[in-house]
């Protein structure tokens, strides 16, 4: 199985906590079959695929994903509690602040074979994974502010609308927001 890199610089920018929020890349490496598209797709706490909220093609190797500054539809959201915090860093002991809807989402690239612009059934998704320095990038819409803390040091305090941090995991865990010049690498396994 041949496995490509795909390098993928991504420029995230967050404006006000409603505000939406837009990914910008740049894809690099191997051949980029014409008909791929980018897509931010909301999952459940266990990673199941609920919604695909915004996606476009990748033209000339590099694309700009806005998503939407409105929230996910009520059957992608889920009451958020310390039980279902399966985020990137998070162990045990969990603590919410207050009572949150909350939708996670990841990247995913797919091939719109039949051009139509949006994912078909028969048009696999793959999970793409984007970090920074081992940084892995977490993405995140809430219904409110709340804070979500765990062991290590992990802290995230989020704001109404969509959130995107950088979670480096080690002896400590790290959250940092992103700022508008956040580069991030996605790499893709074929």
């Amino acid at each position: 199985m041949k496995t490509f890199t795909l390098a993928t610089s991504l420029v995230l920018l967050a404006a006000g906590a409603a505000d939406a929020l837009t990914v910008r890349g740049s894809v690099a490496g191997g051949n980029l079959p014409p008909d791929l598209r980018v897509a931010g797709v909301v999952v459940t706490p266990f990673g199941q695929v609920v919604q695909e909220v915004s996606s476009v093609p990748v033209e000339k190797g590099q694309f700009s994903l806005e998503l939407p500054a409105t929230a996910p539809t009520a059957r992608a959201q889920v009451t958020l509690t310390p039980q279902n915090v399966n985020w990137p860093g998070v162990i045990d002991p969990v603590q919410v602040s207050g009572q949150a809807q909350v939708a996670e989402l990841k990247l995913f690239t797919y091939r719109d074979q039949n051009n139509n612009g949006r994912r078909d059934e028969n048009e696999p998704l793959r999970e793409v994974m984007a970090d920074v320095r081992g940084a892995n990038l977490f993405v995140v819409w809430v219904n409110t502010d709340v804070n979500v803390t765990a062991s290590k040091g992990f802290q995230a305090g989020l704001k109404r609308g969509w959130n995107a941090f950088l979670v480096d995991v080690g002896r400590a865990v790290n959250v940092q927001p992103f700022a508008d010049t956040t580069v991030v690498t996605v790499r893709l396994g074929r």
